[in-house]
């Protein structure tokens, strides 16, 4: 005798039966555009490509815009890889598109499938991404499915570590852009630590598809992004400041013994850029110009150690 639930699949479906289900209309309306773009030159391809993106950006949906964008990249591929979209890879890009997980099993063409939801999402002229999980399979990737966006009238790039910052914003600008999951990550820590949004490589998040999704959403992510580098030994301008601090009087700082926060006043402020400038320590005009961020910290805790910590109570040597 059969379980409820059991019967319920029989009759129903399970809801991965049913998500196929609904995506099938979309893949037959596909299907059934693949005589018009085998007919169109290598030229219109390209063509179609700028009109979806005018009407893509003019405010029209992408899931409105999917089946003419799938049937322009299926046509792409055919040209230029001699593979031509089995229904199933279809499917798996609707299915990426729409923000899910598909799995194929290896040699069902992946990579492929994620050429079409990449490509329809990419016309909005935001970007997106491809990450994968080493470098190999950056630069393999991108260089063979290259020529399908290539033939479509869209940029590839490739970000992978060691290349310039000038190198990598290009990469970033393209369209469509390949990196592995790490380097993705550490562009990101590295754009946050920029003191203006100009030096920054990436130039924002709009879509990505991630390959090997398990692997680098739970195995990887298991591992932190920490950049670090060698310290350079301060010794000499830790001492420095220590003879900063006794000059200033009263009403050179504020200091809020609740919170344990001392601040330095406006004349603080003059007094220390004219000690820092008669000491060859004073980068550009001002204190608080950006080349001077590390100064300013270290005399920020030089003041706190003077006047907020007292040896042998909060401190012993």
């Amino acid at each position: 005798m059969l379980g409820f639930g059991t019967l319920t699949r029989k009759v129903f479906g399970t809801p991965n039966d049913r998500k196929i289900k609904g995506a099938r209309p979309l893949v037959e309306k596909i299907n059934a555009l693949e005589p018009e773009f085998e007919a169109l030159s290598d030229d219109g391809l390209k063509d179609k490509t700028q009109a979806l993106a005018e009407r893509a950006m003019g405010g029209e949906s992408l899931d409105d815009l999917l089946p003419e964008a799938f049937a322009n990249c299926r046509e792409a591929a055919k040209r230029t890889l001699g593979l031509r979209a089995y229904d199933t890879q279809l499917l798996g890009a609707i299915f990426l598109h729409q923000g899910n997980i598909a799995e194929q099993k290896t040699g069902e063409g992946k990579t492929l499938t994620a050429t079409f939801a990449t490509y329809l999402n990419a016309l909005t002229g935001k970007g997106g991404h491809v990450v994968t999980g080493n470098d190999y399979l950056v630069q393999r990737d991108a260089e063979w499915m290259g020529k399908v966006f290539a033939a479509l009238g869209l940029t590839t790039g490739v970000a992978y570590a060691g290349m310039d910052e000038e190198t990598k914003r290009a990469a970033y600008a393209c369209d469509i852009t390949y990196a592995t999951n790490n380097e993705l990550g550490f562009d990101y820590l590295r754009d946050n630590m920029k003191p203006s949004i100009d030096q920054m490589v990436q130039r924002g998040h709009n879509f990505a598809i991630v390959d090997e999704v398990d692997s680098i959403l739970i195995d990887e992510a298991r591992t932190p992004l920490i950049i670090s580098g060698p310290l350079e030994d301060r010794t000499e301008f830790y001492n420095k400041v220590d003879t900063f601090i006794p000059h200033l009087v009263a009403d050179d700082y504020e200091i809020d013994e609740k919170l344990r926060t001392a601040t330095f006043t406006e004349a603080g402020n003059e007094k220390l850029e004219g000690l820092l400038a008669e000491a060859g320590l004073l980068k550009g005009d001002s204190l608080y110009d950006v080349e001077n961020v590390s100064v300013v910290h270290h005399l920020q805790q030089g003041l706190r150690a003077h006047k907020l910590f007292q040896r042998d109570k909060d401190y012993i040597v």
